[in-house]
């Protein structure tokens, strides 16, 4: 496994850098195996301590977890806690997962900037007697980045394990039982969400 570990306003020493990797190979080999690639970024922020661990582990699986604490340690280890939690949660689904082959396509993906403070441009229309009024009119967002990204076709199932090992809100997927499009997201009570389109389906 590739292992990447920085610090900001903080300097990693050997100790917490070893720490970090025989951790990580721990918790990896006893839920699921060896990784390809994983990143730990730890800050310091006044008297705290942030860990931000990112974990690829094939076919388009990524773990990421978060931890605070007062001390470097202790904020890394709560977060790999909360990396094991999830491994152990998905550890069978994941091992069936990596064996099976996984499809993708191709999509465009966008960065939009933030609405402007600004009061709306306004344009004159005419109205039925020829006098106008004003009306907001409809800009297209502005886009800042553009990039490709791959979009799996997954079970309603494999895309909610997905979402919650990466930590993510919400996550767009092709449907394999029907091949819509479908959106999965994480509710403020604890559950998932899912929207299934009867529009877009293509059987």
């Amino acid at each position: 496994m590739q292992l990447t570990v920085t610090g900001k306003q903080l300097d990693i020493g050997d100790a917490l850098r070893s720490h970090v990797a025989d951790s990580l190979e721990d918790i990896l080999g006893k839920y699921f195996g060896s990784a390809i690639d994983a990143t730990v970024i730890m800050t310091r922020d006044a008297h705290l301590y942030d860990a931000q661990l990112s974990v690829h582990i094939g076919r388009g699986i990524l773990l990421q977890s978060a931890g605070a604490a007062t001390a470097p340690y202790l904020a890394f280890d709560e977060a790999a806690g909360r990396l094991a939690t999830r491994l152990r949660r998905y550890k069978r689904r994941l091992r069936d997962h990596h064996r099976a082959a996984v499809e993708s396509e191709r999509a465009n993906q966008y960065v939009l900037a933030p609405e402007s403070d600004e009061e709306p441009t306004t344009a004159g229309t005419a109205d039925g007697d020829g006098s106008t009024h004003a009306t907001e009119t409809d800009a297209p967002p502005l886009i800042v980045a553009e990039m490709q990204t791959d979009l799996p076709v997954l079970t309603v199932r494999e895309a909610v394990m997905r979402l919650d090992l990466a930590d993510l809100t919400a996550m767009l997927f092709r449907n394999r039982a029907h091949g819509g499009l479908n959106l999965v997201y994480r509710r403020p009570d604890g559950n998932f969400g899912w929207v299934d389109p009867a529009s877009d389906r293509r059987n």
